[in-house]
């Protein structure tokens, strides 16, 4: 990734929120790195180094700001190919593929070498995925340290590393001072033994953000027992890895009153698996979207809706799920139907909330049931085929619903399956693959909304808004509703 250092001290002296995790800003007088809105005085040009990410900064000998926090900030994103599979690469490395599986692994998985893989990568980053993953790891804990009441060890596995002794030492090497020492010095010395039962975090994002959109898309689509919006506030049970472990817990989410950053609360059940969960939560978010870029590539159409979000997937399996279940039918009845799937195969969980208590069915689980258990839901018999057919793909590995999936070989995997059609396999890709460009054009409100009675004709409009296509469909549906 190239930068214009002319560009970049523009919008570090205008703290422009919008190139808020795009780059990051070292300065050699104080050998620390910020980011483009800290608050600190900005520091003289000719003191000033570009770096496209936290772990380029730190690789190049510079420490995080105290301050401005750099773990905070937003993920980087972009439609260019090679950005793409290093983003692929970081959010499986955030899910902890590295750590399990090591790098041949990730990249087996993106369906390319190591080698490719790490050219890609620094091309993007400037450092190696194992850096890169060690950053993250680090970054983590810091937050933890300085967020949470979790004590220093729970701290080191819940950041992803395999013994405290490593921890402390490249926590020392690479911030100069012990994780103790930290934690006392942003708790004034108070002792931070006690763990509560949710941990509290804030992710960043580039302003504008419609949360009421987003919050009103999500709560009409809620699957009962699954997920809720009340006030305001999404929550949902999750099921998360850690390692060769599953671990059950429940999130909320609401928009922070001061800032442009989400407020995500997560059990202290989840605390072994905080970095999938987060990485997650970006994505079903859509954190890593530029409002600028889509607003200016979409024109006209985004300007009643400013900040308009692509909701994702913190589970895809359960998206194309309910995308299945979807088909040709409203969306409160796809609602129902997908309430009680998940009573009857999920797992009991229990939660401080009323309206949450089951874990969506894993696949796996799915994949063993026979044909009529699910028919009888009140489904026709065809899409309790369907389901059946995406649970067995996904259950044994050969169909991945994550957004580092490749986009053309899963689109192609999801039409061959019985029942998926081309709405279908372009909602799922929209959602549980995160891919901006996804335009399902066959659908009704689609064509209302652009004035076409003809898919055909529909497609061609959306030409005009590539690579951002997903983008519009959020607007277009948008249009529908009453204001």
């Amino acid at each position: 990734m190239t930068l214009d250092s002319h560009t970049c001290y523009r919008a570090l002296k205008a703290r422009d929120a919008r190139f808020d995790g795009r780059f990051f800003v070292a300065v050699s007088s104080t050998r620390i790195y910020c980011r483009p809105v800290c608050t600190v005085k900005p520091p003289k040009r000719e003191n000033c180094r570009f770096y496209p990410s936290a772990a380029a900064a730190e690789s190049g000998g510079y420490r995080p700001c105290l301050r401005c926090r750099p773990e905070l900030a937003p993920g980087n994103a972009s439609v260019d190919a090679t950005s793409r599979l290093a983003q692929a690469a970081a959010s499986l490395l955030e899910d902890r593929t590295l750590d399990e599986d090591g790098l041949e692994a990730v990249a087996a998985r993106l369906g390319i070498t190591d080698r490719h893989l790490r050219r890609a990568f620094g091309a993007e980053f400037g450092v190696s995925p194992v850096e890169f993953a060690q950053t993250q790891r680090l970054l983590l804990a810091k937050r933890l340290l300085t967020d949470t009441r979790l004590p220093v060890t729970e701290v080191a596995f819940a950041s992803g590393f395999g013994s405290l002794r490593r921890f402390n030492a490249l926590f020392k090497r690479r911030y100069r001072l012990q994780p103790s020492q930290l934690r006392r010095h942003m708790h004034n010395g108070t002792s931070a033994s006690a763990v509560a039962d949710v941990l509290n975090f804030e992710l960043s994002f580039r302003p504008p953000y419609d949360w009421p959109a987003m919050s009103a898309f999500l709560g009409a689509r809620a699957i009962a027992g699954v997920e809720s919006v009340v006030g305001g506030v999404y929550r949902r049970t999750v099921r998360a890895p850690a390692g060769r472990e599953e671990h059950l817990g429940w999130i909320g989410i609401a928009m922070s009153p001061k800032k442009p950053a989400l407020r995500v609360t997560v059990s202290a059940s989840l605390a072994k698996a905080l970095p999938p969960v987060l990485s997650r939560v970006k994505a079903l978010m859509d954190l890593a979207c530029h409002p600028a870029e889509v607003a200016l590539a979409l024109g006209a159409l985004a300007k009643r809706h400013p900040g308009l979000r692509v909701p994702g997937a913190f589970d895809g399996f359960e998206v194309a799920v309910r995308a299945i279940l979807g088909q040709q039918v409203t969306v409160a009845a796809a609602r129902t139907v997908a309430g009680r799937f998940a009573a009857a195969f999920g797992d009991p969980l229990d939660t401080p909330f009323d309206s949450l208590n089951r874990a969506f069915p894993t696949a796996e689980r799915v994949a063993e049931l026979p044909y009529g258990r699910i028919a009888r839901l009140g489904m026709p018999g065809a899409r309790a085929r369907t389901v059946l057919a995406l649970a067995r793909a996904v259950a044994d590995g050969g169909l991945v619903l994550m957004p580092n999936a490749d986009i053309e070989a899963t689109l192609e995997k999801l039409r061959a399956l019985p029942g998926v059609g081309e709405w279908t396999a372009q909602y799922i890709a929209m959602r549980a693959l995160a891919w901006p460009d996804a335009f399902p054009h066959t659908d009704l409100g689609v064509m209302k909304a652009l004035g076409e009675t003809s898919p055909r004709r529909a497609l061609a409009a959306g030409e005009a808004w590539r690579p951002w296509r997903a983008y519009a469909v959020m607007h277009l549906w948008q249009s529908l509703t009453k204001e």
